[in-house]
């Protein structure tokens, strides 16, 4: 059993890797689950027992070449070198975060101002600290929960809501692992982890895959339900001045089918306002 959030990393990513994806021989039956210790030290180019050291918790201070050097052989990206490097503690920790998130107005004034693209600012362990008008309207006034990572894996409507679910899951998890290794031991991220690994088994099992990296330019599937299948690009920003909070942004292709049932969503929103 590992002793060290590094260990517990490596172990778990070593897990995810086959011989053949790295080139290696492969010779009569395996006992393990993807490479051994022993694959992975001789192409990081350091000895069995300083690795098994490394993946027990009895070596801690990793040189960054022998990081390099892991994170080549691991697959990583950089969300996942970066979150490599953090757990053996070769980068400077962020500031520690305010107790209470909010929103600076100013932000929140250019999002109100967004008439026809949904936009949401979501802090630390993904709470909704404040959306624009089409925003809420996109998830139906957050009847769940305002934490979207509650909403996904607790809300029985989300697996419908989102027709890709184990891809919305599995990135949502793994945007949390990497916020949980920039500022560990964050009460609202633990609340929100030890919570979801009691109620909901796929949440404890994407979690324990130690899958980190953060959000991407990607498109994401909706089924709504007043307004139907929509395909939305999404554009997520760090928000500067406040560590750990993020501008997402959804929009549609000019006159394609989202950008009309965008427009449909709007009109509902707004009818709704003054009704």
């Amino acid at each position: 059993m590992t002793a060290s959030p590094l260990g517990d990393y490596l172990r778990n990513r070593r897990a995810q890797l086959t011989p053949e994806a790295l080139g290696l021989p492969v010779y009569g039956r395996r006992r393990v689950v993807g490479l051994r210790r022993e694959e992975v030290a001789m192409l990081t180019g350091v000895s069995v027992d300083y690795y098994v050291r490394l993946e027990q918790g009895r070596e801690v201070s990793p040189s960054p070449q022998v990081l390099d050097s892991l994170g080549e052989v691991l697959r990583l990206d950089d969300d996942g070198r970066q979150h490599l490097y953090r757990l053996a503690g070769l980068s400077p920790r962020p500031a520690v975060p305010a107790a209470v998130e909010e929103v600076d107005s100013s932000l929140l004034e250019l999002m109100l101002s967004w008439r026809d693209s949904p936009a949401l600012v979501l802090g630390r362990a993904f709470d909704v600290l404040a959306s624009n008008q089409l925003g809420e309207a996109l998830f139906g006034g957050f009847p769940f929960s305002q934490n979207l990572t509650r909403v996904t894996f607790l809300d029985p409507a989300a697996r419908s809501f989102y027709p890709d679910w184990h891809d919305v899951a599995q990135n949502t998890v793994a945007g949390l692992r990497l916020a949980d290794g920039l500022t560990p031991g964050d009460p609202a991220i633990r609340g929100v982890v030890d919570e979801l690994r009691i109620k909901s088994p796929d949440f404890g099992r994407m979690w324990d895959q130690h899958d980190a990296r953060g959000k991407r330019l990607t498109s994401k599937r909706f089924l709504h339900p007043e307004v139907g299948h929509m395909e939305l690009r999404v554009h997520v920003f760090d928000v500067r001045g406040a560590p750990g909070q993020e501008l997402v942004v959804y929009h549609a292709t000019p006159g394609s089918p989202a950008a009309e049932a965008l427009t449909l969503l709007g009109t509902i929103a707004a009818t709704r306002a003054v009704g």
